[in-house]
């Protein structure tokens, strides 16, 4: 095995190269010479996969072993989640998992097969990702967060918001928005953005609170217009653009971010040396500039820290399900 790469596997090499790495050959302290899976639970490719690839590489830096990502996606992530909750608790699986495992899909699925609480020891933050409210400027005349409810509000049919697909954040951000300030607003899904875009361009949807890192070049290319950020202060690639708050909406800080998990099981001097570790990588200059350019924030936090976060978005992800009538099997 190798230290010098970091690998895209498929399930079964993935777990082929597990079992290649048995407990009494790692050798010495955690992960010594063991082979570290971190399963992604959502396609290659995704903003959730490229953060976690860069995460990665530097953690082998840092802990030495050979470290692999498995994406297995699946039900909104749950798929991936669950293979980490039911893993050895030895600090050899990793999950990459998001608000959506934490706060969101015990509301959104009739059945769940883990437990947030009772199955996953988290281990800390490793980035968030704003969303933000944006209107193709050719279509909507709305330049500021007011004008664009005025503007809503007195369409006879209302608007059309996009998203990349039901139960998302994007999602629930846009159900909640619309019902917040009384407007008729109907849900189209996509397949991500680089299918809202499109639309939103032709004027076929008027609105999305979507990801910034999909329409970051498009909103300084002039065709679309950024009215507020979800993020609780400006971002800095677009200081010009107003948070939530500033536009006159309170209490909507609506960020995705994301957390590494282990088994619950798992030793806690693993989860601490784990946790230690990732804490440093969001402290690195150079990961910082790159996901400030991928369109997120590095973070890095402490388990207790990850598990208040969650228990504190609950309601308001409830909430949102709830008004958005969102129900997934």
């Amino acid at each position: 095995m190798t230290h010098s790469t970091i690998t895209r596997r498929t399930a079964l090499a993935a777990g082929a190269a597990a079992l290649a790495a048995p407990a009494f050959a790692q050798g010495g302290a955690w992960p010594g010479r063991g082979t570290v899976k971190i399963i992604v639970p959502y396609p290659a490719g995704g903003s959730t996969d490229v953060l976690t690839r860069i995460i990665g590489e530097r953690l082998r830096d840092k802990l030495g072993g050979t470290w692999v990502i498995e994406n297995r996606p699946g039900a909104g992530g749950n798929v991936g989640i669950d293979a980490v909750a039911k893993s050895d608790p030895d600090g050899y699986t990793i999950g990459s998992a998001t608000v959506g495992h934490f706060a969101i899909n015990q509301y959104l699925y009739g059945k769940m097969s883990y437990d947030a609480d009772r199955d996953l020891a988290p281990v800390s933050m490793t980035w968030e990702l704003p969303n933000v409210a944006v209107v193709p400027s050719e279509h909507v005349p709305a330049k500021t967060m007011a004008e664009f409810i005025n503007w809503a509000k007195a369409r006879p049919d209302g608007i059309f918001y996009g998203s990349p697909g039901v139960g998302t954040t994007p999602h629930l951000s846009g159900a909640l928005f619309c019902v917040r300030n009384g407007i008729r607003g109907t849900h189209v899904p996509f397949r991500g953005a680089s299918a809202t875009i499109p639309a939103m361009l032709k004027g076929d949807v008027q609105f999305a609170i979507d990801n910034l890192a999909s329409y970051t070049s498009i909103i300084e290319g002039g065709q679309m217009r950024a009215l507020a950020m979800t993020s609780p202060t400006r971002w800095p690639t677009l200081p010009a653009v107003p948070t939530m708050a500033e536009a006159g909406m309170n209490n909507f800080v609506v960020t995705s971010w994301a957390a590494f998990v282990l088994p619950k099981a798992t030793p806690r001097d693993i989860v601490d040396r784990l946790s230690a570790a990732l804490r440093d990588v969001s402290a690195d200059r150079s990961v910082q500039e790159r996901f400030q350019i991928a369109g997120a924030r590095s973070l890095g936090s402490t388990p207790e820290e990850v598990t208040a976060l969650s228990h504190k978005e609950r309601p308001m992800w409830q909430e949102m399900v709830k008004v958005s009538g969102a129900k997934l099997e």
